[in-house]
Order: C-alpha cells, then sequence, then structure tokens
C-alpha cells in the first residue's frame, strides 16, 4: 500500500537505479581485485629483454622476471626466433615466459585463414608455457585493429589449452585500458598498460589526461613502467613490471634511487 499511495516510491526507484548504474561504471572504484591465479607472484617485476643480463642480486622474495623467451613472426608463414643471450639469476625467482607477436604488413589473418594461423600461434606459444617451473605466461602483441579479432582467437586458444592455474597475462597499450574499450572480456589473467615508450608529447603530458585515466577493470591492478623515463601518479599498492632502458647491469641501482613503492 505505501508504495502504490504514497510518493516516496519514485524516489526508492531513483535511488535502486543509481547504485545499479554506480556499479557499471569502470571508474567507479577498485573492482578489479587481483587474479586467484596472479596471486602467488611478487608486487615487482622486471622485463628481461633479449641481451645478457645478470639478475643474481635480486631479492626473490619480491621480485620476479619477466623475460623474452621467444619472437614469433607471422607471414607467409611463421618462423620463431628463440632467445639467444644469457641470463642469471637466483634459483628460487619466479619466473614469467614473455613471447612477443610480430605480423608483416598485409598478412591476412581474417576468415579461416586467420583461424588456422592463430591455432598454429597458439601451438607455438604453448612451448613457452611447457617450461618447467615457469610461473606465468605472457603475451607481448601491439595488435592493430584490424588484428584484434586474430589475437582473440590465440588468446582463447591458448586459455583453452594451457594449464588451468598457470595465469595469463598480455601487455597493453595503455590506450587498450582507458579509452579504447575492447580487452574487457579476453580470458586473460591481467594486463599491463605500458607507460614508456610512448609519444614524445605523451610522455610530457599530465598525468589526469582523460585518455591516460585507467578505465578497464583488467589493467587497473598493474603498471608497466620503465627505469628512465617519468613515472605515472599513483602506481603504489599495484604490480609493478619494469623495463631496464640501458640493460640491468646498469639500471638495477636506479631502483633504490627512484625509490619504487
Amino acid at each position: 500500500m505505501l508504495l502504490r499511495n504514497q510518493p516516496a516510491w519514485p524516489l526508492l526507484l531513483a535511488i535502486l537505479l543509481a547504485a545499479v548504474c554506480l556499479s557499471l561504471r569502470p571508474d567507479a572504484g577498485p573492482r578489479h581485485g587481483l587474479s586467484d591465479r596472479m596471486r602467488h607472484l611478487p608486487s615487482r617485476t622486471l622485463w628481461a629483454w633479449e641481451r645478457p643480463e645478470d639478475l643474481s642480486g635480486i631479492d626473490p622474495s619480491s621480485t620476479a622476471i619477466a623475460w623474452l623467451d621467444q619472437t614469433i613472426q607471422i607471414g607467409d608463414s611463421i618462423s620463431t626466433m628463440p632467445r639467444h643471450q644469457p641470463m642469471i639469476y637466483p634459483a628460487q625467482t619466479s619466473r614469467i615466459a614473455v613471447v612477443r607477436i610480430e605480423v608483416q604488413h598485409g598478412t591476412n589473418l581474417e576468415g579461416e585463414l586467420g583461424k588456422t594461423l592463430a591455432q598454429a600461434v597458439a601451438s607455438q606459444v604453448l612451448t613457452s608455457a611447457a617450461i618447467p617451473g615457469i610461473a606465468a605466461l605472457q603475451i607481448d602483441f601491439d595488435a592493430t585493429r584490424s588484428q584484434r579479432g586474430f589475437y582473440t582467437w590465440i588468446l582463447r586458444d591458448l586459455r583453452s589449452r594451457m594449464p588451468a592455474e598457470m595465469p595469463l597475462s598480455i601487455t597493453a597499450l595503455a590506450s587498450w585500458c582507458s579509452y579504447d574499450d575492447w580487452i574487457g572480456a579476453l580470458p586473460i589473467d591481467e594486463a599491463v598498460p605500458m607507460f614508456f615508450r610512448m609519444e614524445p608529447d605523451r610522455r610530457r603530458a599530465p598525468d589526469d589526461l582523460p585518455e591516460f585515466k585507467i578505465r578497464e577493470p583488467l589493467c587497473m591492478g598493474t603498471v608497466g613502467i620503465s627505469t628512465h623515463e617519468r613515472w605515472p601518479a599513483g602506481i603504489a599498492g599495484k604490480r609493478i613490471y619494469i623495463f631496464a632502458d640501458r640493460g640491468w647491469r646498469q639500471d638495477l641501482p636506479l631502483l633504490a634511487s627512484r625509490r619504487l613503492p
């Protein structure tokens, strides 16, 4: 009787609708959490690219290593370049195998041909996932708009065939995590927004620009930075991936002097 005869029910309905809309806003708060698969990994990860690296001095309890294991090149055929440079690290270190994907300009990645190529790429990536003792798998692919469907096929195939308990991570352009909404349905545990090696004008831009605001939940728990470039605000409390601009032999001391959170 109260809802039928009293004017209070429109107000109650408005409050309910407002609460629902607030919960659906991508920037409404820290609803991202941390994937259960990622919880056992340290909060700091050092990217080790294709150069000799001596990381024997890191603390395995606080620092993991994400090393480039192979690069897959896609054109008329698929070829792979394994890592050639040596890397030294403590035996207890959590290790993330990174696979870089590069596509030759003009390669057809659509339709059945694209799906066949995606399956072949996923099979090659799985060789990195099969390395004994690795803690996670990460894909590094700067997919263009026309390549997003192809990338989605790869990731879905990977997730269905890799160990169920193994985390699947991807690197992400900052735009994917802010205004370019397309990765939310991908079967991944995290996307790492890369706030380095951006265009020169963006390196100097303030952090509070709308295009820098992280709205995608998959990106909210991590950040990718480099040793020499300016770090974005608000990285405390996140899983931090760090790229060494000059190699870790020279750049490792910078982490202490720049006071990583």
